[in-house]
């Protein structure tokens, strides 16, 4: 196979560095190779490569000969090639003690390289035999081998005892989307990938590279484990996983097939259909690469899911049918049973299709009760798809089931194919609406074609006030979030609230008015508390989905006026709803206004488990990541790691443009900006920030309270010098809160303006309204340390050592006692800053050009700015800042940030 592009980031473990014998191994695809050449290069030799292939494996010396040939020049090689020649006389006395001696002076008099064995599983084993006695007497040399199977500790391996081996890993997430960045994927196609290829970058590029990037497959809804995730592979990917496959036994493959039909296969059921062989061929699979079977509850699963998509697209229609009956006979699960009487149904038997039908309706009702959303989605649409047309109206009831059920796991494929069988079958315009709306609700985020689909749908509602409003919902949804539209998603949902109410529809009726609530609070329009209100007296008559209540909305509005316990108290009893309808979307968001209400609270513990459950889920049902990592960044920023929160707000802001969610967008650009505020990197937080404002501004967002961006952008406009810029901004903010009653907000208000009047020289005032903050904030202790310790930067300043000693020690009792790790950091190296040194200097003593140079790097300054202002190479930026941070205590620009003062543009 073909060297593959490296990956940034994908490099190997430190481990292996100046390691002279290493075998790497991994399956076909993995990149064995791009590894072999990594590690030469790291070696800083000339790499002399071998590659024998198939079929040289059973021509003996093939590989002596390929590596005589490569040092031709040299007299030993071609004294080598010789004795090659004539080695094939196995009569011929004392020929491999001959070939032996050859090989073993060839290899001491060749130049400086490094010897690397590329496909070595097709070494011939004469030509092993000889390298394994020559490279004991050449123990300088450096051999890298890649192949496919051996095992670590089965045998000492011909290139050295000492030998060590590494398991070439597979991509994580990250880099596979670093490898396909020229196909531009969204974050949903690069999980897809990930998840169908395990990370095999050869699969990974086969399945790019055939894939439309604006279309989401269609899965093959009767497939198990390894084909319920998208189409038939095309042709690359299939020839690499058959290769992959061809590892192991004919035996191996028969277990695996088996596997691949069932959705949740584990020991005991494979040990069932195959006996006390099922373990060795476990092994054998696992050694391969090909499966893990360490799960829970002893489950199995493919390392590529593609693996079980290519082991059941082998198959003909009757040997499926038939393994699927002998899984039916073997599983010990009622529901899977019942699934697997479904698929070996035959299609021209209609008796034993409606039985099939009937037993996978019910077991889909037992699934859901059990919460299993996923199985109950496939077996209502197994229901539907054995029921005989000429039921027809059943055949309908029994898709629009099957939508429902597959809306509310997300599972957009399966609700595509149950919304063609509605469709495609004659359906009143209610149940075509009830379809098209479920389908809609399956696609979240990742709706292509969305026009088209709203079209279609009203206009299959034309006429029915209840079923139109259900679409208008959907669209103001769509308006507000993905067009960046709130008017206009203001306005639909008005018309969804009047058309619901007028035909008594009371639960779309509360969605509508939760929605016009929402998008109202956003504009700053009066009418937002009313229309909640109303939202808040109608009696639930129908089940709604969590996240879209107007007791969420209520909560949310909570936590914007800063009462986070009223919220938290409101949004426990729907984290227990969601969690019961198994609801994976209404969850994340549940789970995500926890974590910010705690975050608000000052329980950064409770906040980060919040937040790492959401995050933990948003992985496991792959939705949008744009909300969980702007929550994530937030909780982390103030809890844990400002490098692990900056990570997250990135990967948000680049899920949220790839999907166009210009909500997010918004969320997580500000969390960036927020997080480099805060680091000490003020110019660079500047970008993101007024990025939000262009956004907030573009989408007619007037309501201050629910991004509180403006604080932050006014802070680093100070920080670097544009006084001006930021008073207007800071007026403006102060007025439009105090005009719409939004409290909450000013106290930030009132601590950015206080910077200013410090820049501006006016330490009284500044301190003034610092301190006056400071005793607003006492029901958010974070929010509260943090004034208190722009207090003591402040009073330090203006030279009162006393008074910032005193605010500087009250904020770091604050985070300490609520678990603000970096807060806490930033506190205690303000308090060192203010510590008398030994010798009685209040600080340690830099130099001038230290001291210049410390400055314009508190301030956010890059090595190369700082360079250009001194008129210095980076190099003597670099040493300079070294010398600073071991004098005065610190490892980072952030605390560096709270150390000295920052110098102005």
């Amino acid at each position: 196979m073909s060297e593959l592009p490296e990956v940034p980031g994908a490099g190997l473990p430190d481990e292996v560095r100046g390691v002279r014998r290493v075998v790497l191994f991994g399956p076909p695809g993995i990149g064995k190779t791009t590894a072999a050449g990594v590690l030469g290069r790291q070696l800083g030799l000339p790499v002399l490569r071998l590659a024998p292939g198939p079929q040289d494996a059973a021509v003996p010396y093939a590989g002596l000969l390929e590596l005589a040939l490569a040092l031709t020049p040299l007299a030993p090689a071609r004294e080598l090639a010789a004795a090659l020649d004539g080695a094939a006389d196995a009569d011929r006395a004392g020929a491999p003690l001959r070939l032996r001696r050859l090989t073993a002076e060839l290899l001491q008099e060749a130049p400086p390289v490094t010897l690397v064995v590329d496909n070595a599983q097709w070494l011939d084993g004469a030509s092993a035999a000889v390298l394994r006695w020559a490279l004991r007497l050449a123990p300088g040399l450096p051999v890298i081998a890649a192949e496919r199977t051996w095992r670590p500790g089965a045998a000492d391996h011909w290139s050295g005892e000492d030998a060590h081996p590494l398991r070439v890993p597979a991509l994580t997430p990250r880099q596979v989307a670093a490898l396909l960045t020229a196909h531009r994927p969204t974050p949903r196609e690069v999980a897809r990938i990930h998840a169908r290829s395990g990370g095999n970058p050869a699969l990974a590029l086969a399945l790019a590279e055939a894939a439309d990037p604006r279309t989401d497959p269609a899965a093959d809804p009767s497939a198990g484990l390894g084909g319920g995730d998208g189409p038939a592979l095309p042709p690359a990917a299939r020839r690499l996983v058959g290769e992959w496959l061809g590892t192991v036994s004919e035996g191996a493959r028969e277990l695996l097939t088996l596997a691949a039909l069932d959705d949740r296969p584990d020991r005991r059921l494979l040990a069932r259909l195959v006996g006390p062989a099922a373990g060795s061929l476990l092994a054998e699979a696992e050694a391969a690469g090909l499966a893990d079977a360490d799960g829970p509850d002893g489950q199995v699963r493919f390392t590529a899911s593609a693996i079980g998509a290519e082991l059941t697209a082998r198959l003909p229609d009757a040997a499926r049918r038939l393994l699927h009956a002998r899984l039916a006979g073997a599983s010990h699960d009622d529901l899977r049973r019942a699934r697997h009487t479904a698929l070996a149904c035959a299609a021209d038997d209609p008796r034993a299709a409606r039985l099939a039908a009937r037993a996978a309706e019910d077991a889909a009702g037992s699934a859901r009760l059990r919460g299993e959303h996923a199985l109950a989605a496939e077996l209502s649409l197994l229901a539907a798809e054995r029921t005989p047309p000429e039921d027809a109206a059943l055949l309908t009831e029994r898709a629009l089931t099957a939508a429902r059920d597959a809306a509310h796991c997300g599972d957009l494929p399966r609700g595509r194919a149950a919304a063609r069988l509605v469709l495609h079958h004659h359906a009143g315009p209610a149940q075509r609406v009830d379809a098209l709306v479920a389908l809609i609700d399956a696609s979240g985020q990742h709706l292509h074609g969305a026009d088209h689909l709203f079209a279609e749908a009203l206009h299959a509602a034309a006429g029915h006030p209840g079923p139109t409003a259900q679409v208008l919902i959907r669209q103001a949804v769509w308006a507000n979030v993905n067009d960046g539209d709130p008017r206009r998603a203001a306005a639909l949902a008005e018309r969804a609230a009047a058309l619901a109410e007028g035909a008594g529809d009371t639960a779309t009726t509360a969605l509508a008015l939760t929605m016009q609530a929402r998008v109202r609070r956003l504009l700053g329009h009066p009418g937002a508390e009313e229309a909640l209100a109303r939202a808040l007296s109608l009696p639930r008559t129908a089940a709604l989905p969590v996240n879209g209540t107007p007791q969420h909305l209520a909560a949310r509005h909570a936590l914007f006026d800063d009462r986070p316990d009223r919220a938290r108290a409101a949004l426990l009893p729907l984290l227990v709803e969601a969690e019961r309808t198994a609801d994976a979307e209404a969850t994340v968001d549940i789970l995500r206004s926890l974590a910010e209400a705690e975050l608000r609270a000052g329980r950064c513990a409770a906040a980060h488990d919040y937040a790492r459950r959401a995050r933990a889920l948003t992985d496991r049902t792959a939705l949008s990541p744009g909300p969980t990592c702007y929550t994530s960044a937030l909780v982390e920023g103030t809890a844990r790691s400002t490098d692990a929160a900056l990570a997250h707000a990135r990967r948000g802001v680049d899920a949220s443009r790839h999907e166009d969610n210009k909500v997010f967008l918004s969320r997580n650009l500000f969390a960036l900006g927020h997080l480099l505020l805060v680091a000490g990197r003020p110019k660079e937080a500047l970008e993101p920030l007024e990025e939000v404002r262009a956004l907030e501004e573009e989408q007619q967002v007037r309501d201050p309270s629910v991004l509180r961006w403006h604080p932050d952008l006014a802070e680093a406009l100070v920080a670097i010098g544009r006084h001006d810029e930021a008073d207007d901004l800071l007026t403006d903010a102060h007025r439009v809160a105090t005009d719409l009653g939004r409290a909450s907000v000013l106290p930030a208000l009132e601590r950015t303006r206080a910077l200013l009047d410090a820049a501006r020289g006016d330490h009284d005032t500044a301190a003034r309204r610092l301190t006056d903050a400071a005793a607003r904030l006492h029901h958010l202790p974070v929010e509260r340390g943090r004034t208190l310790l722009a207090l003591s930067h402040t009073e330090r300043r203006g030279r009162r050592r006393a008074s910032a000693r005193a605010a500087a020690r009250s904020a770091a009792d604050l985070f300490a006692a609520h678990g603000a790790r970096p807060w806490c950091e930033a506190a205690a190296l303000a308090l060192h800053r203010l510590e008398p040194a030994p010798n009685g200097d209040v600080r340690p003593r830099l130099t001038s050009a230290e001291e210049r140079c410390a400055r314009l790097a508190a301030g956010g300054a890059s090595n190369r700015d700082i360079a250009a202002a001194l008129t210095v190479s980076v190099k003597t930026v670099e040493a300079t800042l070294t010398r600073v941070y071991r004098k005065l205590g610190v490892h980072s620009r952030v605390q560096l940030a709270h150390a000295v003062v920052p110098a102005a543009d």
